[in-house]
């Protein structure tokens, strides 16, 4: 009875035109802080989508909820659906060529949602093989028909891949064959309940120093995932987090002997890049173009560069979805955000 009725609560969610506001799904991990802020701003989420399960080439499910986490949300019938991970080439290689191993997978996925009341599970596979594409294709619609027997949603996390094929240069074509390419977002859409276009990332520690998610990239992005995916299934991604460039140490080649390069960067969150700015006299600025909060400071007399998420940055894309009639918006992750965005953000309650 509990588990109808948080799956009624989702469909509700995820109704086309149930809300002004977009539906907000928010991730949370194992760690500490994104425990405390999922239980202090509970109120405000649409949709949990905890770090909860793995899933390995041989379809053993592993892991578990929070208690304190799944006791607040029944209580709050707040739709819980937990991510299922996989991340590798070989792995998921493995797992799309066994049936078995698929069927494994699924039947614990249809028990822990049953054991716990779930309302269905999120997929997240990355770091595939864009040849296996049609592979991604079939494991996502073989388990979304099981689950959808059961009453349960399934939704699915994919790495944003316009333009659709790969560019000129190296990391261009790297990012397409070992990231991007792997999802057939029309195949999929037929498919899962969701698409959470993860519109994050765009700049990391393998690239130099830019916004998490510039502007134009998430146009260009959401515009071509709505050419294969129909608005009301869609939710666009918003990063709550940072990322801190800096020069570290040089490795050493262990082949050569030779010093190489070493300029890196680390997620941050947005109260830590602001607590570092202070220490180290940075000065938060907006970047007119990209619409994201950045700074820079020195340190060791080497320029340190941070682009983040503050309110600003977050209500920007907020209102893109808004405004394009998306289903809502998903946010990766909880315990890193600007706690102003808490204030932005309406009460679940008054979406009703």
């Amino acid at each position: 009875m509990r588990r109808l009725f948080l799956g009624l609560a989702l469909l509700l969610v995820c109704a086309s035109g149930a809300f002004a506001q977009p539906v907000a799904l928010f991730y949370m991990t194992d760690g500490p802080d994104s425990i405390r802020s999922f239980l202090a701003h509970s109120a405000k989420i649409d949709l949990l989508v905890p770090t909860w399960y793995n899933v390995d080439e041989n379809g053993l499910v592993t892991g578990g909820p929070n208690p304190t986490v799944l006791d607040t949300a029944l209580r709050e019938n707040l739709p819980v659906m937990p991510i299922v991970a996989l991340f590798g080439k070989k792995k998921f290689h493995d797992l799309a060529a066994s049936n078995d191993a698929q069927l494994r997978m699924i039947d614990a996925m249809l028990r822990e949602a049953r054991l716990h009341g779930y309302v269905g599970f999120q997929f997240d596979f990355e770091n595939l093989d864009y040849l296996d594409r049609d592979g991604l294709s079939a494991v996502t619609a073989l388990a979304a028909g099981a689950l959808h027997k059961d009453g349960l949603k399934l939704t699915i996390a994919t790495v944003p891949n316009a333009p659709g094929y790969p560019g000129k240069g190296g990391f261009a074509k790297w990012i397409y064959t070992d990231w991007r390419g792997a999802y057939d977002l029309a195949a999929l859409a037929k498919s899962v309940d969701l698409i959470c276009l993860m519109t994050y990332d765009q700049q990391t520690r393998w690239t130099m120093p830019g916004p998490v998610a510039g502007w134009q990239w998430t146009l260009d992005n959401l515009d071509y995932a709505l050419q294969f995916v129909p608005k009301e299934k869609l939710s666009l991604g918003i990063p709550l987090y940072g990322y801190h460039w800096y020069t570290a140490a040089p490795t050493v080649d262990k082949t050569t002997g030779e010093d190489r390069p070493n300029p890196t960067a680390d997620y941050i969150s947005t109260p830590d890049a602001l607590e570092l700015a202070a220490a180290f006299g940075g000065k938060p600025e907006w970047d007119a173009e990209d619409h994201t909060a950045f700074l820079y400071f020195y340190r060791d007399q080497m320029r340190e560069w941070i682009f983040y998420t503050d309110l600003r940055t977050f209500r920007d894309r907020y209102q893109l979805a808004a405004d394009r009639g998306l289903e809502g918006f998903c946010s990766w992750v909880l315990g890193s955000e600007d706690p102003e965005i808490w204030n932005f953000l309406p009460d679940r309650a008054k979406k009703h």
